[in-house]
């Protein structure tokens, strides 16, 4: 996994076997992505490498953060939800987000035509985190498979760690196990997740 961001643009993240290839996301879409990171440079943030990706911070905060899917790439805005989005350019990350919201383009002239916003949505996301705003926690409770439980109910150890972790880390290991329909592949898929979490990690973590 790349530790310089400039790297990115040039080979991708370095997370799968795409990495410096022509198959890379980040390569493919190489020229947006640096306009857009132009524009956060611009910003005053501090350019990092987190999860293999292009992060920006504040004081150690992370503000934005680059990336780049199949079909488009974008910026991901860590407490979006609490931007105004004069621009309506924003979405949530994924059906299970709650705080972060994305803006997504697939060509030079997008970024340069949205180029306006961003820098708006900068600004504010900036003086959220000066502010020192939370987003405010979800009430929805997501419900532990019932895999879960009984694995958790048979290793005193495991469960151990399992209350050690925090509320997000938490839930990202429950909807990554029961997005698994079948019983079997969720029990797979603890297994898989028992390292990290003996470790404290996430399920988005490395360890």
């Amino acid at each position: 996994m790349i530790k310089d961001a400039s790297a990115y643009f040039v080979d991708g993240c370095g997370r799968c076997d795409h990495f410096a290839t022509d198959l890379c996301k980040a390569r493919k879409w190489s020229e947006p992505l640096q306009l857009l990171r132009e524009i956060l440079l611009d910003s005053g943030l501090n350019e990092e490498v987190k999860w293999g990706q292009p992060t920006y911070t504040l004081k150690g905060k992370n503000v934005a953060m680059l990336f780049a899917f199949k079909d488009t790439c974008g910026i991901t805005f860590f407490k979006g939800m609490l931007l105004r989005d004069d621009g309506k350019l924003l979405v949530p990350a994924g059906a299970n987000s709650n705080a972060a919201r994305v803006l997504k383009v697939i060509s030079s002239a997008e970024v340069e035509t949205a180029a306006h916003w961003i820098r708006n949505y900068l600004e504010e996301a900036i003086s959220l985190e000066q502010r020192g705003t939370k987003v405010p926690k979800s009430d929805k409770q997501e419900q532990m498979p019932e895999a879960l439980l009984k694995r958790l109910a048979e290793d005193h150890a495991l469960n151990s760690a399992w209350d050690e972790l925090t509320p997000g880390r938490q839930r990202g290991f429950i909807l990554h196990i029961a997005g698994a329909k079948q019983e079997q592949t969720q029990q797979n898929r603890i297994e898989k997740c028992i390292p990290k979490i003996f470790a404290g990690k996430g399920f988005n973590e490395y360890l």
